[in-house]
């Protein structure tokens, strides 16, 4: 099968939908992005991006994008609410892609990702409404009227993913019982907190607070995330209610939280999906949160979506049709991602931190926390 041959269509720009259209561009396929916001933005946040994602960025040729809007970081530290240290670890795959972890602020990322797409080939505006899939070809339909005919159909649009809920699952995404409280501020409003290149978590009684270094920013993504039973997506909360949930924290940690610009606070429901049995049909196919949304204690999000892309772009370069590929990814992604679900949902309780370190081997506990 010759990529350069596919018409492909991919549901949403986001990490998912920019990074498969990256991929498949650069193998020759034709590729159109459809993305139903008019403008392409994320929320104030960092993330990590692990070396294995880094080294999809050097296959794809935009290792130096994205280095430009990162930070470095060796190292992880989990701490105790009163910063007693419980234990510091340093970033898996660093030997075996020859790179280490980077944090990133969400919004460089994803503009850094569109940044590198062909003009032309991300288009806004475009709020799918149906998907149909005729067996050698599928068929997009958009509310502003346009159609879209294509080999392939790739379902980027997130966690509430409309081609998943068409053809796929009509399962709701389920409420993890939490609430998370994120801003980017200055490195100068963390009350003497280390700054340095580490990621920080502190954990107390079901609340955890992450600290994520933005050095070439000169800020930290700061990240509260507590116990809650209000399942709206987009709650309301006041400075009152953060500081609640520090209670007994560092006095740093509740002085940066108790001088926090509310108008900067992203305050969102913690949301996945159960996994799904299936991720396509014969033209169409599921990446990133689409496939399989997880909670963020892992850190393996956006990482997931990118190796996703990577693994898509490959198999079907190498695949004799674009169902059998479909059939391969899903073989070798899927695991992994339920896996990932599942360690997404335990979280870091007091109880886990006490019972799971002591049984983890050196290296295991840095592939399991938030990056």
């Amino acid at each position: 099968m010759e990529l350069k041959d596919l018409n492909i269509a991919i549901i949403g720009a986001g990490y998912a939908g920019s990074a498969t259209a990256r991929a498949l561009s650069q193998l020759g396929a034709t590729v159109n992005v459809y993305e139903q916001a008019q403008q392409i933005r994320e929320v104030g946040a960092g993330i990590g991006l692990r070396p294995s994602s880094l080294d999809q960025f050097r296959k794809w040729g935009i290792l130096e994008d994205i280095e430009r809007v990162t930070s470095p970081s060796e190292a992880f530290e989990v701490l105790t609410a009163t910063s007693d240290p419980i234990v510091m670890e340093g970033w898996p795959e660093k030997e075996t892609y020859g790179l280490t972890t980077r944090f990133v602020h969400r919004g460089d990322f994803i503009d850094a990702l569109v940044g590198v797409l062909p003009e032309g080939m991300v288009h806004t505006g475009h709020q799918l409404t149906e998907i149909v899939d005729h067996g050698t070809h599928s068929t997009a339909t958009f509310a502003n009227g346009v159609s879209v005919d294509a080999d392939l159909i790739i379902g980027a649009d997130g966690i509430r993913s409309r081609v998943r809920h068409q053809l796929f699952s009509e399962k709701a995404p389920v409420f993890a019982g939490e609430h998370a409280y994120r801003a980017v501020i200055s490195a100068d409003d963390i009350h003497g907190l280390p700054f340095d290149s580490n990621l920080r978590m502190y954990i107390g009684r079901g609340t955890k607070v992450y600290l994520l270094p933005l050095q070439h920013r000169g800020q930290v993504s700061f990240d509260i995330t507590a116990l809650s039973a209000d399942p709206t997506p987009n709650p309301v909360a006041t400075k009152a209610d953060m500081l609640k949930t520090v209670e007994g924290f560092d006095e740093r940690i509740v002085a940066t939280t108790r001088d926090l610009d509310m108008d900067l606070v992203n305050i969102r429901a913690v949301y996945d999906i159960d996994p799904i049995d299936t991720w396509h049909s014969d033209t169409v196919v599921l990446v990133g949160d689409a496939a399989h949304a997880m909670c963020h204690h892992q850190g393996q999000g956006a990482n997931s979506a990118i190796l996703d892309a990577g693994a898509l772009a490959d198999i079907l370069a190498a695949s004799n049709s674009v169902t059998e590929a479909l059939e391969q990814y899903q073989a070798t992604r899927k695991p992994v991602t339920d896996e990932l679900q599942r360690l997404s949902r335990q979280g870091w309780t007091d109880d886990e931190i006490n019972t799971v370190f002591p049984g983890q081997k050196p290296g295991e506990i840095a592939s399991t926390v938030e990056a």
